[in-house]
């Protein structure tokens, strides 16, 4: 928790000392409700009477003794404390305007301001009460969805009707201005019926993500991120018929370097071939417009069989894929919802073309979602192949989702919960056996985290062993890399940039004759053992160099990469040559050669 408090301090200084000047610098003016009240509260109290005057949703509590208030989940309130002390009183702050209210601007000046500091100058219309201080708090209920008795209807509508639970779950954490008075918030926490450890100390704003909405004043270019145009990939851009190209050879595809759609077009031409038999896709992540469920309706309309594994438990996107879901339901697809207890994690596409009578296999094997809006931040990678074990294996997955198939018995692809831990275990167990004869032995890994501790022990038996382990862990990891006599070989990383890194790549030298691999999983319990995950071996030698470059542009980050290690001080890894390495420029400028 001391941890967390530090961190929320930083943000504020950051905002107030770092951000707020270098916007000033470019004449924009975030105001607080003091530089209001000088300069702008006119303006802020014309706007104020338009949009909220009669409709400012606002409520009185007794302090300390009152148990029946509500609060909604992530909700930002404003507390208000008056003189006399036995009341406070709630203010909502509304969301259908936006957090941030341009108040004026010009061609080289805005001034703008949250909502919250606007309203706060309203709030002796609304309270009769003398008002000694308000107060920012937002509080967070338990968001997980229990759904019991699966006996009666699909697990799917039993998830769209449980939704609203999150916005009634328990109390679980108050995040609140640390100015507001002890006394104040000892009352408010007992109101609320929430334990001291449910307390999180923040500053004078919250929800920080609400930035992304933030205005666009100026043209400037200065003030914006570059949009960089999107690499095109030579092969698809060169090749109208995309499922003749991956007869040749495999294909891959880094997003958001370059576009998804080369996914979504590849649906559009199954479903507008007539020999194409069925389409089969797991979806974990759905965009809200998508060209890929436009395709997959457009192949239901060409009587294709359509079969859609939707995972209705993929966390805060349970709504919109069962809206998909049920779309695709109604046109004629077949839909299979989750199980109950398992969920599929896996980004897979399998197509089944009849040519001559003979059939034909084509798969796609991601790191990423289906989802074409995340794929503009995410960094990952996608194969297309028609490798015949690797699409057989792919088959087998898929009669599994079906039901068809209990146990499935993969002999290329990962799959869990049936062999990927296996296989991972033992690959490194072989690095072990390598080091312990004296001969070369690496291991190679990028992932979101770093969890399970099975492979943990296992890595730090290869690291006592001489084994050479480079980890890139973007998130969390709960191994201590460069403890003598445990895992002084092991280095670890994150980088943090731009885009979010998001694929999952692991390599092992294999006495010489290098493994990788791709997918869905990262080393935690849960992919490892209770997910529908797969990862797909590479066996392309143009496919593997062109990941094995990315893996070693990224594992030679000295700009945004940062150092995992026993202390958490998360310090940003120097390089001890001049020039500065930044991975994500680095893959860009080399994709472009690549596809020049």
């Amino acid at each position: 928790m001391a941890k967390v408090q530090e961190q929320q301090h930083f943000l504020g200084t950051i905002f107030h000392e770092s951000i707020k000047p270098e916007l000033e610098d470019y004449g924009i003016f975030l105001h607080d409700e003091i530089s209001l009240k000088k300069d702008h509260k006119l303006l802020a109290d014309k706007w104020f009477k338009e949009h909220y005057e009669d409709n400012l949703d606002i409520s009185y509590i007794n302090a300390g003794t009152q148990s029946n208030i509500f609060l909604e989940n992530q909700r930002l309130y404003l507390l208000v404390t008056f003189n006399d002390k036995d009341k406070y009183g709630l203010v909502k702050i509304p969301k259908d305007s936006g957090r941030f209210i341009t108040l004026v601007k010009d061609n080289h000046h805005a001034h703008i301001a949250f909502i919250d500091d606007i309203i706060k100058l309203q709030l002796d219309r609304f309270f009769s009460n003398e008002i000694t201080g308000y107060y920012s708090i937002k509080l967070s209920r338990d968001a997980e969805l229990y759904v019991e008795d699966f006996a009666e209807g699909t697990l799917a509508e039993k998830i769209y009707k449980s939704l609203e639970q999150r916005n009634i779950g328990e109390p679980t954490r108050l995040l609140y201005d640390d100015s507001i008075p002890d006394k104040v918030i000892k009352n408010v926490r007992k109101s609320l019926e929430l334990s001291k450890i449910d307390l999180v100390k923040g500053g004078t704003y919250h929800n920080f993500d609400d930035f992304f909405g933030f205005p666009k004043p100026f043209n400037n270019p200065d003030l914006y991120l570059e949009s960089k145009k999107e690499i095109e990939h030579k092969e698809f851009e060169s090749n109208e018929d995309y499922f003749a190209l991956i007869d040749k050879q495999d294909q891959l595809i880094h997003t958001p370097f370059m576009s998804f759609d080369y996914v979504s077009d590849l649906v559009k031409q199954a479903a507008n071939d007539n020999t194409t038999e069925f389409i089969k896709i797991s979806l974990y992540r759905v965009a809200d417009d998508s060209k890929l469920v436009q395709a997959l309706l457009k192949a239901v309309e060409n009587e294709i069989e359509v079969v859609v594994f939707v995972e209705a438990k993929a966390r805060f996107d349970e709504k919109n894929n069962i809206k998909w879901g049920q779309i695709l339901e109604e046109k004629g697809a077949r839909v299979i919802w989750s199980f109950p207890n398992i969920k599929v994690h896996s980004k897979a596409l399998l197509i089944q073309k009849r040519i001559d009578g003979e059939k034909k296999r084509y798969a796609y094997i991601g790191t990423g979602n289906f989802n074409s809006k995340t794929a503009k931040v995410y960094c990952d990678h996608g194969l297309f192949t028609s490798h015949k074990p690797i699409t057989k294996d792919l088959y087998q997955v898929f009669k599994v989702l079906e039901g068809d198939l209990i146990i499935p018995k993969p002999k290329h692809l990962l799959v869990s919960p049936y062999n990927t831990r296996q296989t991972f275990e033992d690959l490194i167990r072989a690095e072990i056996d390598e080091a312990q004869l004296g001969k070369p032995a690496a291991i190679w890994a990028k992932m979101n985290q770093l969890e399970d501790p099975r492979i943990i022990e296992l890595l730090y038996k290869a690291s006592q062993a001489g084994v050479t382990i480079t980890l890139l862990v973007r998130g969390f990891s709960c191994l201590i890399p460069g403890l003598k006599n445990l895992s002084e070989n092991i280095t670890c990383y994150s980088i943090v940039d731009t885009y979010l890194e998001h694929g999952r790549i692991y390599k092992f030298n294999n006495a010489g004759n290098p493994k990788l691999f791709i997918g869905s999983a990262d080393w935690m319990t849960r992919n490892l053992d209770r997910r529908i995950e797969v990862l797909v071996p590479i066996y392309d030698e143009r496919i593997y160099e062109e990941l094995n470059t990315i893996l070693t542009l990224q594992l030679n980050d000295t700009d945004k990469a940062r150092i995992h290690d026993q202390s958490e001080s998360n310090n940003f890894r120097k390089s001890e040559k001049q020039d500065v390495v930044n991975s994500q420029t680095e893959i860009r400028e080399y994709l472009k050669k690549l596809h020049s």
